[in-house]
């Protein structure tokens, strides 16, 4: 029987997958790295806080978030540099002078090549440029062409075509009930009633649940068995953050990445 692969600095993969859920960038130079992401590095590679390092000029043209600001850093140095997201499935993607929108928890790293811009959709960023970046999704990485209408909770992004607007189903749509779901979410919370619908010429990429992959705050440590300071908040953690609404109205809100 086999035992395990044991890695080190030099056969760890280069750009590559470790496994089906982690991912290891061969860092020479900078990448833009999402709070929490990275798991593990070799090598000499310093973290620096958009808007607190000495890395303006590349964050200046590279990021374009501020809604986003607090949640990345520059990674600087050279190693390799392990991430990966609580067991999701991670793959890493090419943009060759490209233009993808993608549901900015999904999104774990990227090149400094590419530009990330604030997404007019709420709850995602859009990359555009040349250069790889690295996410992650809720089950493997389903790749479809439009005309297609996809639940919401399924979207992971889309690639070189308009952005989508709302479809709801004609049931869904008929009578009181229906003007109060709509208004609310009350009662109608399926990607069978309402769903994005894509149009025109592009690549829209689902994943294969309709679970969305729950956000966690960066700023504080998980209370956890094992974790140092648990539970305790960071400075980060004392920065204003969005106010939830309470129960459907509030998973309403988190669903559209509000």
């Amino acid at each position: 029987m086999n035992g395990p692969v044991i890695h080190d600095a030099q056969t760890l993969p280069v750009n590559d997958n470790v496994n089906p859920y982690a991912f290891s960038v061969d860092l020479n130079g900078q990448w833009f790295l999402q709070k929490g992401k990275m798991v593990a590095y070799f090598g000499q590679i310093a973290f620096h806080g958009i808007g607190h390092g000495p890395l303006d000029r590349i964050i200046q043209a590279s990021f374009h978030s501020p809604l986003h600001a607090q949640d990345w850093v520059v990674a600087e140095g050279h190693g390799r540099m392990v991430l990966a997201d609580r067991a999701f499935d991670v793959n890493s993607y090419d943009l060759e002078e490209g233009n993808l929108t993608v549901r900015s928890g999904n999104l774990l790293a990227f090149e400094p090549s590419l530009a990330l811009k604030q997404s007019i959709i709420p709850g995602f960023v859009t990359l555009i440029g040349t250069g790889k970046f690295v996410a992650a999704s809720n089950g493997p990485v389903v790749f479809a062409e439009p005309p297609i209408r996809v639940d919401p909770q399924a979207l992971v992004g889309w690639a070189d075509c308009p952005s989508p607007c709302h479809h709801y189903d004609h049931q869904y749509m008929r009578g009181v009930l229906g003007g109060v779901r709509m208004l609310t979410g009350f009662g109608g919370a399926s990607g069978e009633e309402h769903q994005f619908e894509f149009v025109g010429a592009g690549t829209v990429l689902l994943q294969s649940s309709e679970r969305l992959m729950e956000e966690r705050p960066t700023g504080t440590p998980p209370d956890e068995a094992g974790v140092p300071q648990g539970g305790t908040p960071s400075t980060t953690a004392n920065q204003p953050s969005t106010p939830r609404l309470p129960g459907q109205l509030g998973d309403l809100q988190r669903r559209f990445g509000l």
